[in-house]
């Protein structure tokens, strides 16, 4: 769910606030379809509000930037034999806030519709209040030494959503016709989620994923007064090593989407459909760097709808 408001206080001056949801986990293995990763299972949830401020120049250029605050909670259960010792390991992470900025400029020309802006997006740091649970662990092996409940306790676990990148550009190429087309970078690599007594046990961490790299192209169309519609084609290139974690078990993906756009007063609502071809990939519970599942053939499919009011 999302909800953006924008205020434009002189031909030079607006404002905006957005609240937007976009990052997030939902994903479990369920436990009769799998004796790997069987139980498996990962919740994350995020609420992000940005307050921006854009001044424009006679010229066509504008500067953009504000303030991004993030509200995030989580929690992740491994489950299955893949995880071997330390299967039956669950972690919450309780709700807590973190703050960040963007900064951008822009360029446009009203009379061929043509915009282009670039967007960086800090990363936001959020440290959680964590606690721990497993399994006990025997720290000698088989040995006079008992099983011992090294991975129960309770800590504080330093998390980062990762900073990004945004380009995007539209121009008019006919009449009642608009190109446009986005990259989106995000350095995903700096996400780390290394809970303490996990890190202590297993030497490293719970998640462990690549930089990626978003392209998008679209054509939109107006037909009538009411009516328009658009499509866009994106893409994301595959890494080379297809080893990925369990909680993220795609590599790459292309995708697909359709808008139909109705206008009418100051009414205008937006409904769209995208389908997406998720790459295939090998999914590992750490080293050796072992596949112990196959993750082949899948896709999504996501449907929105969004309802603009001017006044």
């Amino acid at each position: 769910a999302g909800l953006a408001y924008k205020h434009q206080f002189n031909d030079q001056l607006s404002a905006a606030l957005i609240v937007e949801q976009p990052y997030g986990a939902d994903i479990s293995y369920p436990l009769d379809g799998s004796l790997a990763l069987g139980g498996t299972y990962a919740y994350v949830d995020s609420t992000t509000y940005t307050a921006l401020l854009r001044y424009k120049m006679d010229n066509g250029f504008g500067v953009h930037g504000g303030l991004r605050g993030s509200e995030a909670n989580g929690e992740v259960n491994l489950q299955g034999l893949a995880y071997g010792p330390v299967s039956g390991y669950n972690v919450e992470l309780d709700s807590a806030w973190g703050w960040g900025y963007a900064v951008g400029v822009s360029w446009e020309k009203p009379e061929i519709a043509a915009r282009i802006s670039l967007t960086y997006n800090s990363e936001i740091e959020h440290d959680f209040d964590t606690t721990e649970s497993g399994p006990g662990v025997d720290p000698d092996g088989p040995g006079p030494l008992p099983s011992l409940p090294l991975l129960n306790g309770e800590s504080e676990t330093t998390v980062s959503t990762p900073r990004s990148w945004n380009l995007e550009a539209q121009t008019g190429i006919a009449p009642d016709t608009l190109l446009f087309g986005s990259i989106r970078w995000v350095n995903w690599s700096e996400f780390r989620v290394d809970p303490e007594r996990f890190v202590t046990v297993t030497g490293g961490g719970l998640v462990e994923l690549e930089d990626t790299t978003t392209y998008t192209i679209g054509v939109g169309r107006k037909f009538t007064e009411n009516w328009s519609g658009a499509a866009s084609f994106s893409y994301e290139k595959a890494e080379d090593d297809d080893l990925v974690s369990p909680l993220a078990p795609t590599n790459g993906r292309k995708g697909i989407s359709l808008a139909a756009i109705y206008t009418q007063d100051k009414f205008k609502v937006t409904t769209g459909i995208s389908y997406f071809k998720l790459g295939d990939a090998s999914a590992e519970t750490g080293t050796p760097d072992t596949a112990r599942a196959e993750m082949e053939d899948n896709h999504a499919l996501g449907v929105g709808v969004k309802i603009g009011y001017t006044f």
